[in-house]
């Protein structure tokens, strides 16, 4: 018997847990039709497989038609989704685990224009400043209505086999009531109480538990505490988790904090890397103790040792670590094996949730099986024959594939030209706040170590330090260097420097600064945010119709708040078309691709932020010696079938490029590019 706090049951009504580890709702955007098919099965199931004691689902299921899913939601208005959730269901019953699903109604937190094209209803007159669309103010119908399709759904729930459903009362309709910041109406549902404006939540609940009965679990996700001036203050909120307990209808709390209408209260509420810690989880304590009903509680709890604690100290009765299962699925069980070591860690990227919120389906940034459990492991299988694999850079993709490699069992050597891996993670890295992504290298390190993996630190690879070790196969990872060659005039801007010189200090930023940014990702506002921090005057500049567009919403939040008290302005629908040198200062020529206006401007330094060019030398230099002259076969890259093309029967070895040596990309892409090829090698 295991004294971890972790792995101690729980009780929970009639439903026995088998520890306190649990994924809370969240909505990967996997659904097909708005049905939880095969896809989203097997993501739970990975981590009920691997010893999660409760998985709740959906984040949210979606219980009108004038709630549309905005987030790719499963549609729990449809009869067509009880099969849907009971094979789900099955599937992570079949393992030992609990599972439930978050119902809601969006309410202004969505749109018009998608699912149905029905106007969106909500307490308040206003639009949520994150989805835009102003909704109608609802009427005394549209209330019985979405009560009554509550309790439908619930009761669709619960004949696909859950064991609870989730109410969510955090910034959806049911918030929007009992918020003052968002209730304009008048009447038994208006403003005026904090009676009246639970009222409608509470009949909610009421409808809920008539149709399906007292033993079948039911809680709240609710927001105790708005942290925004005019809203439900903290005592307000133990207010009513006071009057939720005195219900005698709900199982139990979880906890949120803080509102999510706009970009930064998201990130307040679900913080990202660089903030603390569990901020919330003093507060969700306080619920639990004024209340004594059992709460659960989800803010960055991305660790296993932040999360003993909160069972541990008796501050949660069941704690969420969400992200962190997206990281690796399976934490409960390297807890049980004594391998807390080897637990991939979540880095508070933030890649999931930011891709969801721009309609896209979760990924995470450093394990390219999530969300793919049915086409990648997270678990390698060992090869029938071993090879001598060389891996050429130890970047993100050069480790990733020396690591799977390695697990396959191969014999695996690495070199790398600079005396540290991490290729542009580690640059990455150099930012404070974003020093937790070094992580994602630190971690590969450590497999490959235990592996045994050969590495060659400060050796740029040349042709024959290859052959020397006479592989089967060889791996080019090299990476790119920035590109400072301007699009259009083709004109190769000698006089500038580039966002990765100013991030590594190489280049000291000058006092008026021009920061030309084409890429759309982070080095730029890096390099922004060194520069404004030592005291220049930043401009950025972007041909696009908006800047930085692949910093997607929760982490340009930081950015923001970093530079705009700071002497920055954004320039958009401009393009840089030349820099030439006038005296002291560098004088730009801007123009447009939206007319044939053409202006300039001076600056003291002129930043190109531009991608990357592949360092690919050594590979072309390698393909006549390969069998397969570099080519991939992506069929069977796709359907997970070993690469067998033959192109010179002369050669000696399979010869492949990935991540940034064949194009720039990303951190996921240059992992997934590694994953897929190496996994089947």
């Amino acid at each position: 018997m295991t004294k971890d706090p972790l792995l101690q049951p729980y009780q929970l009504k009639h439903l026995t847990l088998k520890n306190r580890i649990m994924t809370t709702s969240h909505e990967p955007a996997y659904p097909e039709d708005g049905m939880p098919k095969e896809r989203y099965r097997a993501y739970h199931e990975e981590r009920a497989k691997a010893g999660v004691a409760l998985t709740m689902t959906a984040g949210s299921a979606t219980v009108s038609k004038d709630s549309p899913p905005v987030f790719n939601n499963v549609l729990a208005y449809k009869d067509e989704v009880v099969p849907w959730i009971q094979n789900l269901t099955d599937g992570c019953h079949e393992h030992g685990c609990a599972v439930m699903i978050q119902l809601t109604h969006l309410g202004r937190r969505t749109t018009w224009n998608k699912g149905n094209w029905l106007p969106s209803v909500s307490s308040s007159k206003h639009r949520e400043p994150s989805h835009k669309a102003f909704p109608k103010l609802i009427e005394d119908w549209d209330i019985e209505r979405i009560i009554n399709d509550f309790a439908d759904a619930a009761e669709r729930m619960q004949a696909g086999g859950m064991d609870g459903i989730e109410l969510l009362v955090n910034g959806h309709l049911l918030d929007q009531f009992w918020s003052p910041l968002t209730n304009d109406l008048v009447g038994p549902y208006g403003a005026d109480t904090l009676e009246n404006r639970m009222r409608f939540p509470l009949d909610v609940l009421s409808a809920v538990r008539k149709r399906i009965g007292q033993e079948f679990i039911v809680g709240f996700r609710f927001t105790a505490d708005e942290m925004q001036k005019g809203g439900i203050t903290a005592d307000d909120g133990l207010v009513i988790a006071n009057k939720l307990a005195a219900t005698g209808q709900l199982d139990f709390l979880n906890v949120n904090r803080g509102r999510i209408h706009t970009d930064p209260a998201m990130t307040d509420m679900i913080p990202i890397q660089g903030a603390p810690a569990a901020p919330h989880l003093s507060y969700a304590a306080q619920v639990k103790k004024v209340t004594g009903i059992p709460t659960f509680h989800a803010a960055r709890i991305p660790d296993v040792a932040t999360a003993r604690h909160a069972i541990e100290a008796g501050l949660l009765d069941m704690v969420g670590m969400t992200r962190a299962h997206m990281a690796d699925p399976h934490i409960v069980q390297k807890i049980v094996e004594g391998r807390e070591e080897d637990i991939r860690p979540c880095v508070g990227a933030t890649y999931c949730l930011d891709r969801i919120y721009q309609a896209g389906e979760a990924l995470c940034i450093h394990n390219a099986a999530t969300g793919r459990e049915l086409t990648m492991p997270h678990i390698i299988q060992p090869a029938e024959t071993k090879r001598k694999v060389v891996v050429i850079g130890a970047g993100p993709a050069g480790l990733e594939a020396a690591r799977v490699a390695a697990e396959r069992g191969h014999d695996v050597v690495v070199f790398e030209a600079q005396p540290d891996p991490g290729g542009q993670v580690r640059l990455a890295a150099q930012s404070p706040r974003r020093r937790e992504m070094i992580s994602i290298i630190d971690w590969r390190m450590s497999q490959c170590a235990a592996r045994d993996v050969v590495f060659h630190f400060n050796t740029w690879a040349e042709v024959g330090d290859v052959t020397a070790l006479n592989p089967d196969i060889v791996i080019v990872a090299t990476g790119g260097m920035p590109n400072v060659e301007l699009f259009e005039t083709g004109q190769d801007a000698s006089n500038v420097v580039t966002s990765w010189d100013i991030i590594a200090g190489d280049v000291k930023p000058a006092q008026n600064v021009l920061i030309y940014d084409e890429s759309g990702d982070h080095p730029a506002l890096q390099a922004a945010e060194l520069a404004a921090a030592a005291g220049s005057t930043v401009e950025i500049m972007t041909p696009d119709r908006t800047f930085s567009p692949d910093i997607m919403a929760m982490n340009l939040v930081p950015y923001m708040r970093s530079l705009q008290d700071k002497d920055v302005t954004f320039t958009v629908t401009r393009r840089l078309l030349g820099v030439e040198r006038s005296g002291n200062m560098l004088t730009a020529t801007i123009g447009t691709d939206y007319s044939a206006f053409i202006s300039t401007k001076e600056y003291d330094q002129v930043v190109v932020n531009y991608g990357t060019l592949p360092l690919d030398e050594l590979y072309f230099d390698l393909k006549p010696l390969s069998t397969n002259g570099g080519a991939v076969d992506h069929d069977a890259l796709i359907s997970g079938t070993a690469q067998t093309l033959v192109r010179n029967e002369a050669g000696t070895f399979q010869l492949f490029r990935i991540g940034d040596a064949v194009s720039a990309r990303n951190t996921h892409a240059a992992i997934y590019d590694a994953l897929r090829l190496v996994k089947d090698l």
